[in-house]
């Protein structure tokens, strides 16, 4: 259980920024807890994930192939289902294929595209590491549902706001 009294550098961090510029003190404060709580998800979850040698990335790209029906999908439709740049998709697909986890196959119809391809080492890692990502509830497992929902609504806010979602 964490303890409530202990000292907090970004509640210490609102109260100098409110005395400087009290209309954004908020506003630094929540940017910097979401910020700070990335860091704690991602140093979760990658706890879990590296030592399959797999990172964040490279899960979601297996999982989101093996969302799929035949399992693969276009290089160029992964970077938009995933919200990453296409050297990204690139670089992640490259690793994953060195792995054996992924082969890339020409697109029937379409020349200048490629199709990454999950094999089945590919799919049963994806199995695994999401049985032990669920475990760890995501590195979120101090939250209640109903705290789930309501950060998914700010959250998604956010993103909205951002122009992510239309």
């Amino acid at each position: 259980m964490a303890d409530h009294d202990a000292f907090d550098a970004i509640r210490e961090a609102k109260r100098q920024w409110q005395e400087r510029w009290p209309e954004a003190a908020d506003a630094m404060a929540s940017a910097t807890s979401i910020m700070r709580a990335q860091q704690i998800v991602l140093a979760a979850v990658d706890a879990v994930l590296r030592p399959m040698g797999l990172t964040f990335a490279r899960f979601e790209a297996l999982v989101l192939l093996s969302f799929t029906r035949e399992g693969q999908l276009p290089l160029g439709k992964m970077g938009t289902r995933l919200m990453i740049h296409p050297t990204s998709v690139t670089n992640i697909v490259d690793r994953l294929s060195d792995d054996e986890l992924v082969v890339r196959i020409p697109h029937p119809s379409d020349r200048r595209a490629t199709l990454a391809k999950i094999t089945p080492k590919g799919r049963a890692l994806a199995s695994e590491a999401a049985d032990a990502i669920n475990a760890i509830s995501f590195g979120l497992g101090s939250l209640s549902a109903r705290q789930h929902e309501e950060l998914f609504d700010v959250v998604r806010t956010l993103r909205v706001d951002g122009g992510e979602l239309s």
